[in-house]
């Protein structure tokens, strides 16, 4: 389990790497054209926009586990002794809040695959595709997160990210 963890990490963290630096790559580059030459690229915006759609719903994972995400603690800073259980509470209502969120996406993403995009003409149900792969990570990311979490309260910590450092 925990070589499958680091696996999906390692992936999940790289997609959404590539996927950014695709979009800063494009815009960059449509943007210099446009100053340049006075012409643009058609599809750059679309992508780019379709993009951060997808880097978000994916990235939403990896933030989940390094407890990136706003959180009220205040009950259970007050209620120390019941705070596992509060915890506990809080994974039973995340859990079933993304799986209901994935099965909405999957039908958001039926309905609209006949659809086009406007420019690039591939179908919309791709952009929605983006809800249910985001819900689904996120379901696998709050499992695999689960144990240390609802127990102690404790975060996935790693050389790459430190959220201390962010915060300066």
């Amino acid at each position: 389990m925990a070589a499958f963890d680091r696996i999906l990490l390692r992936c999940n963290r790289w997609l959404v790497i590539v996927m950014l630096a695709a979009m800063a790559l494009m815009v960059f580059a449509n943007v210099a054209l446009r100053f340049l030459t006075d012409h643009s690229i058609l599809w750059v915006e679309e992508v780019s926009r379709y993009l951060m759609i997808w880097l978000t719903f994916l990235g939403a994972g990896l933030v989940l586990r390094y407890g990136g995400h706003i959180g009220i603690d205040a009950l259970q800073e007050r209620l120390p002794a019941q705070a596992p259980y509060l915890r506990l509470v809080v994974f039973l209502l995340l859990l079933g809040f993304f799986a209901f969120m994935a099965w909405i996406g999957t039908r958001y993403a039926m309905l609209t695959w006949s659809q086009t995009t406007p420019v690039l003409q591939i179908p919309v149900g791709i952009v929605y595709a983006a809800m249910p792969a985001g819900f689904v990570l996120l379901i696998v990311h709050l499992l695999l997160m689960a144990a240390p979490y609802i127990r102690r309260r404790q975060y996935l910590v790693d050389t790459d990210f430190d959220p201390e450092a962010a915060q300066l």
